[in-house]
């Protein structure tokens, strides 16, 4: 804290405790109903505070991607968790990905994978795959098509998770199929 920043604190301090001793003075004679009413308003103004600084997140959190059909851009707002979520219709069925940059492939989910009409079964499970959570099996699958919006791809590349995972990524592998990736002001914004 600077001393501009002091000096302006202390300021108010003072200000407010002059007020509030000017306040107890002229209403003694009706304080317990005087000091209901200070807390109701001092509740109003804490509440409008935090609608404020938590506006952001309450205002992102129904949002989902925006596709422009004129530039082919995607962009997507930042999650109230602080990732990026996708849903892409793989194989004509929608799979929410969590967006990766750390993660090598597209890899689904076991159940993801499924629904998607892509099970290879226990036998497929020939690869490993190094996480954060250490190695697990994975299968290399191929899947018919991929699409978030206007934007479809076919015979894409991918892999399942054997292990325990949440939600299916969104690696780097389909993330190189888009010409520019940019991330600004709380979205990401993905361009063919």
């Amino acid at each position: 804290m600077s001393s501009a920043d002091s000096a302006s604190l202390i300021y108010l301090l003072l200000l407010g405790a002059a007020l509030a001793f000017w306040f107890f003075i002229q209403n003694r004679d009706s304080l317990n109903k005087k000091l209901q009413q200070a807390a109701l308003w001092a509740l109003i103004f804490v509440g409008a505070i935090a609608a404020y600084g938590l506006w952001d997140d309450i205002s992102r959190s129904g949002m989902s991607a925006r596709i422009s059909a004129e530039t082919g851009e995607i962009t997507v707002p930042r999650s109230a968790d602080g990732h990026y979520y996708l849903t892409l219709q793989v194989n004509d069925t929608p799979i929410r990905f969590v967006v990766d940059t750390g993660a090598t492939d597209m890899v689904l989910t076991r159940a993801d994978a499924v629904t998607a009409g892509v099970d290879p079964g226990d036998q497929g499970f020939s690869g490993r795959a190094r996480t954060a959570n250490g190695t697990v099996r994975v299968a290399p699958v191929r899947l018919g098509t991929v699409a978030i919006g206007p934007v479809q791809d076919r015979n894409v590349r991918a892999s399942v998770n054997d292990g325990e995972m949440d939600t299916s990524l969104l690696g780097m592998t389909y993330l190189h199929r888009f010409s520019s990736i940019q991330i600004t002001n709380g979205e990401m914004i993905l361009s063919r």
